[in-house]
């Protein structure tokens, strides 16, 4: 408990967050070792500290590096890779990422969550990829109510868990695989409101059940086609062929 109250000291939280936590550690210290609900406790304030409420990276954004990294990793895609240094550009002059989101779109091994890496190293942030093939429960995205036993973070948080800062490049994997509508909601509206810049700012996982700021990830998506991307999420994005050319496949 003391090393519990300690990191909740240290931690640079939120005053929401704040005053969650001690509640949370206040009810933990009521509840006998042995009762269920004490692990669930623990677990609960545990991802609360773990979360990244104030860290972050400093991006070192050098358009001519990044151009030179992504010649350096990416044989060809000339075109995809031109139009990342403009929206890396375009960043850089406007202090912000609320454009649409790059979709890289091509066959298996392209090299799309390759380009992803090098955007991460570019800008020197965390890189994190979520797969997104089969999801078929909203509570991938948004996480499971602490009602239910087992409970977890949707697949977002858990991925700023993972990395300990706010700020890094998340790269959606497969989001043309997710599964629309269904008896468990619809994950596809879950992510449109985690991509949502009107509403991303503070979003509110199941599990946390407390607003996060989501609005300064570099979100990237990946697709083998279009064609079955839900319409709501296509418009939030500006699709770019991954494919390589047909002097690049004669040159390999």
């Amino acid at each position: 408990m003391k090393e519990l109250q300690k990191r909740i000291e240290k931690a640079k939280l939120p005053e929401h967050a704040l005053k969650a936590a001690l509640k949370e550690l206040k009810r933990l210290k009521s509840l006998p070792v042995q009762f269920p609900e004490h692990s669930v406790a623990r677990n609960y304030l545990e991802t609360l500290l773990d979360l990244p409420w104030s860290s972050s990276t400093t991006d070192t954004l050098d358009l001519q590096a990044a151009r030179l990294t992504l010649e350096a990793d990416h044989y060809g895609l000339q075109p995809v890779k031109k139009r990342v240094l403009e929206y890396l550009a375009v960043c850089q002059l406007t202090q912000g990422l609320k454009g649409p989101i790059l979709c890289l779109v091509g066959a298996p091994g392209v090299g799309k969550t390759s380009i992803g890496r090098s955007v991460a190293k570019t800008l020197c942030r965390k890189f994190h990829r979520i797969s997104l093939g089969g999801v078929c429960d909203q509570s991938d995205i948004r996480g499971h109510r602490r009602t239910y036993i087992g409970s977890l973070p949707g697949r977002i948080m858990a991925g700023l868990r993972t990395v300990g800062v706010r700020n890094p490049v998340f790269l959606l994997d497969e989001v043309d695989k997710l599964t629309r509508g269904g008896v468990h909601g619809d994950p596809a509206a879950a992510l449109l409101e985690v991509l949502d810049p009107e509403q991303n700012s503070s979003f509110v996982d199941h599990y946390v059940g407390l607003p996060f700021d989501l609005s300064k990830i570099l979100f990237i998506a990946t697709a083998n086609s279009v064609a079955t991307i839900p319409a709501a999420l296509l418009d939030r994005m500006e699709v770019q062929y991954s494919a390589p050319s047909v002097h690049t496949l004669n040159q390999l």
